[in-house]
């Protein structure tokens, strides 16, 4: 059976290479790109089929902020029959957060319950299999337990609802494997390390980061999880995906490092959570989907 990958954010930065390393790596994978511009999408695929015209490419249409979207491509991926799934919750780089069309926060919508809600209606094709399934998300070095509260987990309140919605994403990858781990689905988290990309230019103006970008590589000596490019950022996401998932800890988070001279590698750290906060959390998240099933009755089958 053939091994099929989905790939969330796969426009550019992490996404983008990620779709080309894992061609690299398994050039017979059916490749999935998952995008919320059309005309990005496509022009995505038309790029990686340029450069492996052999590869099985799909697309598919999907804005993970919006819940209407998400489940309309849920369902329209049970059709297809997806069995694997890969994602790299490639959220909003912000700290100025405001309400979605769905009435939840912005960054939490991206960045954590669209994929849950995406993951949770694909879990008949993800579970029972073969062969494991697993997930992969993005996390970040900047999930602090410190930004997130049980309380306001949508982080409604304060300033840090990228760093809230990273740590909300630690907590779900572990519940979800004490969930899901006997029924073959297998959650991992990975941190791409800080990589020049769209969403890290929307901080400073670009001409500021080509000024800093020497002092950048000076300092990669010195910290290694400055991968600067989306290649050396995919390294954790690409190293998962070759590795047997239940073999792997449930509660460390995996870094793409780069050392100072180049080269790439992946360093694992156990996570700082609190696995009574994470099933707390993940009843929360079930409560909110429960609202959001009932709202969005129509598009369920």
């Amino acid at each position: 059976m053939e091994r099929v990958v989905l790939v969330t954010g796969a426009s550019s930065g992490v996404g983008l290479a990620l779709c080309r390393r894992l061609l690299e790596e398994d050039g017979r994978i059916h490749l999935c790109i998952a995008c919320r511009n059309a005309q990005k999408m496509e022009a995505t695929r038309d790029l990686i089929l340029a450069d492996y015209p052999a590869a099985q490419v799909s697309t598919v249409e999907v804005d993970l902020g919006n819940l209407a979207s998400v489940l309309r491509v849920a369902r329209e991926l049970r059709c297809r029959k997806v069995l694997h799934m890969l994602t790299t919750a490639e959220g909003i780089m912000t700290q100025t957060d405001r309400l979605n069309g769905d009435g939840l926060q912005e960054v939490f919508a991206t960045n954590l319950f669209g994929h849950f809600m995406l993951v949770r209606q694909l879990e008949s094709l993800l579970c029972g299999n073969e062969k494991p399934s697993r997930l992969i998300w993005t996390s970040s070095s900047n999930a602090r337990e410190s930004a997130f509260s049980l309380s306001d987990y949508q982080h409604a309140k304060g300033q840090e609802s990228y760093s809230s919605s990273k740590y909300a994403t630690d907590l779900t990858s572990v519940v979800l494997n004490r969930k899901f781990n006997k029924q073959g689905l297998y959650s991992s988290v990975v941190c791409p390390g800080l990589v020049m990309s769209n969403m890290t230019y929307r901080i400073l103006p670009v001409f500021l980061w080509k000024l800093l970008m020497p002092i950048m590589w000076l300092i990669r000596f010195f910290a290694k999880t400055y991968t600067l490019t989306p290649y050396n950022g995919a390294e954790a996401h690409v190293w998962l995906f070759k590795q047997k998932p239940e073999y792997l800890d449930a509660l460390v988070k995996y870094h793409s490092c780069t050392s100072g001279l180049g080269k790439s590698y992946v360093d694992p750290r156990k996570m700082d959570v609190d696995e009574e906060i994470a099933e707390k959390f993940y009843q929360k998240l079930l409560e909110l989907e429960k609202q959001t099933l009932e709202k969005y009755s129509d598009l369920l089958d």
